[in-house]
């Protein structure tokens, strides 16, 4: 389907060593590219003493976001062959920063492709590839009285609950997969309930 895609279950973690340079690469998950902002601060601070924090990353079922940084090497030598290895994988919501300790030896342009390129195949290779689907937040209300129904459809379709409110009426926060929204969306609205679309896809 549609809004399927293939990522990992877990962050992972490769080292590649070339003529005293170690290139070591980590692997994430990531659904947002905030996300990504607050993991590369966090290596960032954590590898401080870094020449290159090199990275790429590839979001969305479509695959349509994705960015390649090369942090300072020469242009494409480390965030292409980074985003190539993702791309070659199949891979989306996906995350590979290649942190680079220089040796004191350069290694050219083409033996940066080839170490950038191979540390993250290194990590990538450590990670267990699960599929993946795109998914939508979606906000239902309802009295009470239609609490069976509501609860009957979250059971059913087995949706993780984000949010839920009872107070005077009833508020869930669902997540619901992206092909599944407006079949759902007419269940919740049949069982009486009243929906608010409220935040974009999460991917």
């Amino acid at each position: 389907m549609e809004d399927t895609y293939r990522t990992i279950a877990a962050p992972a973690e490769g080292l590649y060593k070339e003529k005293g340079s170690k290139f070591i690469s980590k692997a994430y998950p990531v659904r947002t590219e905030e996300e990504v902002k607050n993991i590369l601060l966090g290596l960032r601070k954590q590898y401080f003493d870094a020449r290159h924090h090199c990275y790429a990353y590839l979001l969305g079922a479509d695959k349509a976001t994705y960015r390649a940084n090369d942090d300072g090497e020469p242009n494409h030598s480390a965030g292409d062959p980074i985003l190539g290895q993702i791309k070659s994988l199949g891979l989306s919501n996906v995350l590979v920063v290649v942190i680079r300790y220089f040796g004191g030896v350069k290694l050219g342009v083409g033996g940066l492709i080839h170490a950038y390129k191979t540390a993250t195949a290194e990590a990538l290779e450590q990670a267990q590839v699960v599929e993946g689907h795109e998914t939508a937040l979606l906000t239902v209300r309802f009295g009470y009285e239609q609490m069976n129904e509501i609860m009957k459809v979250v059971k059913d379709f087995d949706l993780p609950v984000k949010q839920q409110d009872f107070n005077l009426d009833c508020r869930l926060t669902l997540e619901v997969r992206t092909s599944l929204l407006a079949q759902i969306e007419g269940l919740l609205q049949k069982g009486g309930g009243t929906l608010q679309n409220e935040t974009p896809p999460l991917v």
